[in-house]
């Protein structure tokens, strides 16, 4: 079963994952030595630290092309649906995301990959859908990227709408949409129970589809007073609508013991010695081609793009930490992702020094109490 049940009677008050491990540098364009290897051997190590800790979800970008630089930022990446396989066999609780362009996998066949994993998993399997927006993958793939988001999203929906009638049809059917011409299609097997749904979105037609599809909008937390806004008015759009959507973000670490080290740290990795040829190039591609930042804010926010690929920073000590997420939890988030420069090596002080924070304030509860929920 998903940890990110949101109706189970023991859901975290916030969730918490983690992000891009399965790219290099993670979520920081830097050059420091220390940044993150996306090797298989570090993402498993990561996973059974996570899983031990309580953490409730891994969730992956797909990437085709890095960003170029010196670094070659997310040149290296780990093709998010095979890795999620991998993690699930060896893991016992969190949920692993599978993060899927839809121009570039067919629904059948995704369909049938996500049925498989959610057995190898026993349902803790989830799916990140991403209906396009960077151009120059769309070029390494052969494929043409529509300039407008109301065709991609157009897509995505006839997409997905197969996915979900292949895990909820009994009998085989024929689909003759927009998109696809299908005949005698049939989903066998078929997911034990529903599986998450994320989607990130930041233009009108996106937020109208993760509104219809998704249990989970993933956006930036950029301006908290201004998400506090755009939250509330989600959550209105969703029950129009009649249905339900949570908000997640994303957030990156930088936790030491004392306020100068971490601030002096980021001073070191996220300025210094950023890759701003990598960043430079990152922000161009958004301007571009995608409405995930509000483009109002993507020029302020540039060395952000370095630190933590523009999430939202957490940074200090432990307490500092805790009051960062206490402050997205009040802003109305459901959950944030976390990234580190080094997630394997950083993550055991977080846990050990912010997690009993977050629980002694009931945002979060303690692995051993949600056992006992269970």
């Amino acid at each position: 079963m998903s940890m990110l049940d949101k109706t189970a009677p023991n859901a975290q008050p916030f969730f918490l994952g983690t992000f891009a491990s399965n790219c290099s540098g993670g979520m920081t364009v830097t050059k420091v030595p220390e940044r993150w290897v996306s090797s298989w051997d570090n993402n498993l190590r990561l996973a059974h630290l996570l899983d031990e800790a309580g953490i409730d979800f891994m969730l992956p970008i797909a990437r085709w092309i890095g960003y170029g630089g010196e670094t070659n930022f997310h040149g290296n990446v780990l093709e998010t649906i095979t890795w999620a396989a991998g993690l699930l066999a060896l893991t016992r609780n969190i949920t692993v995301f599978a993060t899927t362009h839809t121009a570039a996998n067919h629904p059948v066949v995704v369909a049938k990959q996500l049925a498989t994993i959610d057995q190898i998993s026993r349902g803790r399997i989830g799916l990140n859908i991403v209906a396009g927006w960077n151009k120059p993958e769309y070029e390494a793939l052969g494929l043409t990227l529509p300039d407008d988001h109301a065709t991609r999203y157009g897509y995505a929906q006839e997409w997905f709408d197969i996915v979900r009638a292949l895990w909820s049809r009994t009998e085989a059917f024929d689909w003759n949409g927009t998109h696809f011409k299908l005949k005698n299609v049939l989903g066998d097997p078929r997911p034990s129970s529903p599986l998450p749904i994320l989607n990130a979105a930041g233009s009108e037609e996106g937020r109208k589809f993760a509104v219809r599809n998704a249990d989970f909008l993933f956006t930036p937390a950029i301006d908290l007073a201004r998400s506090r806004d755009e939250i509330a008015a989600l959550k209105e759009q969703a029950v129009a609508a009649g249905s339900s959507v949570d908000v997640l973000t994303f957030a990156h670490v930088v936790c030491r013991p004392s306020e100068k080290e971490a601030k002096d740290y980021l001073e070191h990795f996220g300025r210094t010695n950023a890759d701003w040829a990598a960043v430079d190039n990152l922000v161009r591609l958004q301007f571009a081609h995608a409405q995930s930042f509000p483009h109002d804010l993507l020029a302020l926010i540039r060395d952000r793009m370095a630190a933590g690929h523009g999430g939202f920073p957490l940074t200090g000590t432990p307490e500092q930490v805790a009051d960062g997420i206490t402050e997205l939890h009040e802003a109305g988030f459901r959950g944030s992702t976390l990234s580190f420069v080094d997630y394997a090596e950083e993550f055991p002080y977080f846990r050990d020094t912010v997690l009993p924070i977050l629980e002694q304030r009931g945002i979060r509860i303690a692995p051993a109490a949600m056992q006992s929920v269970a």
